[in-house]
């Protein structure tokens, strides 16, 4: 969040004339609250901070603002599902910032212009090696080496990314945008070995005397059910569908396709499974729509692209040309139940997207390093596992599944990482600051202004066209419109509303950047600046008893 904050205790001018009026009570004092979309973001972002650079045009400042925290704006302009938007306070005046694609913007900005990422401080002599490649992995190699540990990763796969090169489709996310960012990341002098299988963590540890061990390998084995299928039966799981496409060896699906599951997948699996030549892809799902994993924005591109989706049905058998799903019914308690009426489709293939899970076999031999039934990977706050010195995050501990949890966990990991190496205290997470909803806000009346729209290719333009990106970014102009939109919730963007509307002259504007001040010497303690703040950057608070001056005509 935005964290400027002033020293505002009173120094009274007894040399300047009294306010008039009665006994003052009550005070008012510059606060700094949270932001929704700061608090939402799990990447933990000062989105707040990025979009004021952004109105201003500042765009290069913008981008270093996000990569204090995540060093993939391009990439999460694209996959990220925004909860910040989820919650932006301007869905109630019109709609949601578009957070996404401004940031998107930003990260697509630095590309086009070759920026480059400040340089890492001076070295520390220490050593962590990265097991994992992925979003997580890559996130705490960026934030340890800025603080100057040396970092080496060791990825399984032929190339940097995890999922986000071999589960995210290129249409929503295309390879060289990916690359950039990650090209950035070694260019700090991070050490990406590829091909290399990690199967004794300890050994390794010894070997290349690394000081510490960050553990990230993702979730890279699809769940699979028992469902009899016949030997001639085309089974795939969805995890497995993607990568093969993107190593360049996509199987012969067939004509029609069925899917699974309903996350986000299985839409994704779908989505593949056309652009491979596909006439039909149909998506089984045992429950109903809302309780469907997908994000709903997910689901409705999947539809407008001609996958079908056939709610409430599972899947009984499966044979070489056809699949025998059961209809389901939710009963009071939103569980489904089978009917025992059974149904015939025909199918070439099937794909399962029911979940993934990590392959976490090497590390059941280390003393310390504990896991739940799902075979996740218990870590303490400070992303530690029961081992000392060795951490784990991203996907294959408990938590969301998602691009910006696994980049959130990296940053956090680093931070502890860093704690342990320079024998620093546990570090405390700081009390975060009041939430400052829609209710707290003094808005004026307001025109309007609903968020831009990112063009999406026509139908004809995806479909037969491999895998372009489907969703293009916006124009210069379009960002400055859509950051502009941003209402500052909570901080104060020097309005001057306060300053235009006090009756006393009893606040001193202090120059570009330093905010307002208040002279209580002055001060009458009306409220009319706090009732004027439309960010609600200012607090009412009771006057203390001993600073209380009567005021007198």
């Amino acid at each position: 969040m935005t964290t400027r904050v002033q020293d505002f205790t009173p120094v009274v001018d007894l040399t300047r004339e009294k306010g008039t009026g009665p006994a003052r009570l009550e005070r008012p004092v510059y606060v700094d609250l949270m932001p929704p979309c700061n608090h939402a973001c799990p990447a933990g972002e000062n989105i707040q901070a990025w979009l004021d650079l952004a109105q201003a045009g500042n765009y290069r400042k913008a981008w270093e603002t996000i990569l204090a925290d995540n060093p993939f704006p391009a990439v999460h302009g694209r996959v990220c599902y925004h909860p910040c938007e989820t919650s932006c306070n301007r869905t109630e005046v019109d709609s949601a910032v578009s957070i996404h694609a401004v940031e998107r913007f930003l990260g697509d900005l630095a590309t086009t212009n070759g920026w480059t990422l400040p340089p890492p401080l001076m070295g520390t002599g220490k050593r962590v090696l990265i097991v994992g490649g992925g979003p997580s992995g890559l996130s705490a190699a960026y934030h340890l080496a800025r603080l100057g540990h040396a970092v080496e990763i060791r990825e399984a796969g032929p190339l940097p990314g995890g999922m986000l090169h071999f589960g995210i489709p290129a249409y929503r996310l295309p390879r060289a945008d990916l690359m950039a960012e990650i090209a950035r990341i070694e260019a700090m002098g991070v050490t990406i070995t590829l091909n290399h299988r990690t199967t004794d963590v300890l050994a390794e540890q010894a070997e290349g005397r690394f000081d510490a061990v960050f553990i990230a390998i993702g979730t890279q084995i699809g769940k699979r059910i028992d469902i009899p299928a016949r030997d001639a039966a085309r089974v795939y799981t969805a995890i497995n569908l993607l990568h093969d496409v993107e190593s360049g060896h996509a199987p012969k699906l067939g004509r029609r396709v069925v899917v699974y599951g309903a996350g986000n997948t299985a839409m994704d699996a779908a989505r593949t499974a056309k652009r491979l030549g596909a006439e039909e892809a149909l998506i089984v799902f045992f429950m109903d729509r809302a309780h469907m994993q997908a994000q709903a924005f997910e689901a409705d591109e999947a539809l407008s692209e001609g996958i079908k989706i056939r709610w409430l049905s599972s899947i009984h058998e499966i044979d070489a040309s056809q699949i025998t799903v059961e209809r389901m019914t939710m009963d009071a308690d939103g569980t489904p139940q089978p009917t025992g009426e059974f149904e015939t489709l025909n199918a070439d293939s099937v794909v399962l997207a029911l979940g993934q899970q990590a392959d976490i076999g090497f590390l059941r031999g280390i003393s310390g390093i504990t896991f739940k039934p799902d075979d996740t990977v218990i870590v303490d706050a400070g992303m530690m596992t029961g081992r000392k010195g060795i951490f784990a995050g991203g996907d294959m501990v408990p938590g969301n599944r998602t691009v910006t949890t696994a980049v959130g966990h990296g940053k956090l990991a680093a931070r502890h990482i860093d704690a342990f190496l320079m024998g620093s205290p546990t570090i405390v997470a700081a009390a975060k600051h009041k939430l400052a909803s829609f209710d707290l806000l003094h808005l004026p009346i307001y025109t309007d202004a609903p968020a831009g729209v990112q063009h999406e290719l026509a139908l004809s333009e995806r479909l037969g066209h491999g895998f372009v990106e489907t969703t293009q970014g916006l124009s210069v102009a379009e960002a400055l419109f859509e950051a502009k939109r941003c209402l500052s919730c909570g901080n104060c963007f020097e309005c001057d509303q306060c300053y235009a509307a006090c009756p006393e002259q009893a606040i001193d504007k202090l120059g570009p950047g330093k905010r307002y001040a208040y002279n209580f010497a002055l001060c009458t303690g009306c409220a009319v600046c706090f009732e004027q703040c439309p960010c609600h950057a200012i607090d009412m608070i009771p006057e203390p008893i001993t600073t209380r001056v009567e005021r007198r005509a």
